[in-house]
């Protein structure tokens, strides 16, 4: 973005997300000032120039958001608004070097452009750049994705780095000696925080909706979605509680056998389960 004159000696401008000045007379002319002249700081163009700043943070944050949630729920995703949206630099940053997978589960590679075209184009584990125009392409999540490990080896040594986390994220995959009617995990209950306040706060912080006694997370596995939930305490208890069982329920509220739970929404469920025990209270001398 261009420098705008303030019409009094000086040029303002959005450098790295934060409004600088730089004088236009004078000795230090042309050159970017280290704060913002009082002058300017109640001036019109500098307010604009921050109302962009705050709608351009706003925006990138939403572009993170909903490819995230495209990865999340496998969606299949237009190639073709992919190539449109290429263009806008949020957009491009959160979907530069995800993994996508087109027809043919052989086009798999990582995002590095778009043409005008409708055209993608991705880097494969040959280290190959191909070209892929298929109508729409997945984003999937890397619990489906059967190379992950090669693709996580391929990235750290090309320094690929994902603004929405798919390779590193971390994966569970359900154990196949499971109850038939078992219907709960436990194996990240128990863990204590010091007020029940305390573990919503933190399900909140990550990302997860706090309804009633429950941190949750709905996830779109395969044609359904589902709701992964773990207790965390009666919503208006002062004292200190434990993050209770995992348990996964279909859209009509009904507790889903473990045996049942899909592949993305039983990771999803032991991702949030295992984030939220993380921060749980250790007392001194016992192991983490």
């Amino acid at each position: 973005m261009g420098w705008v004159s303030t019409g009094d000696g000086y040029e303002v401008a959005l450098v790295e997300g934060r409004v600088a000045a730089r004088a236009t007379t004078g000795r230090s002319a042309g050159r970017q000032l280290k704060s913002l002249p009082r002058a300017l700081k109640g001036h019109p163009e500098v307010d604009r120039l921050r109302r962009f700043a705050e709608w351009l943070e706003r925006h990138d944050a939403a572009c993170v958001a909903q490819v995230d949630a495209w990865m999340v729920s496998s969606l299949p995703v237009p190639t073709g608004l992919l190539a449109r949206v290429w263009p806008d630099e949020a957009w491009q940053s959160a979907l530069r070097d995800l993994v996508v997978v087109g027809d043919d589960p052989d086009d798999v590679g990582f995002l590095r452009g778009a043409t005008d075209a409708g055209e993608l184009r991705l880097v494969n584990l040959d280290g190959e750049t191909v070209r892929i125009a298929p109508r729409t392409v997945t984003l999937p999540h890397p619990v489906l994705l059967p190379d992950l490990d090669d693709l996580r080896d391929f990235a750290a040594e090309l320094g690929m780095v994902q603004r929405v986390e798919q390779i590193h994220r971390g994966t569970w995959r359900r154990p196949e000696d499971l109850r038939a009617k078992s219907t709960e995990v436990r194996d990240f209950a128990g863990g204590s925080f010091r007020s029940r306040f305390a573990l919503a706060a933190r399900a909140s912080s990550l990302g997860y909706r706090v309804s009633g006694g429950y941190a949750a997370a709905r996830v779109r596995d395969g044609v359904r979605t589902v709701e992964a939930a773990v207790w965390i305490g009666e919503p208006y208890w002062d004292g200190g509680v434990e993050t209770g069982a995992l348990n996964w329920q279909d859209q009509d509220g009904r507790a889903l056998p473990l045996v049942e739970v899909g592949p993305v929404a039983w990771s999803e469920g032991m991702r949030m389960a295992a984030a939220l025990y993380a921060g749980r209270v250790i007392e001194e001398g016992k192991n983490a």
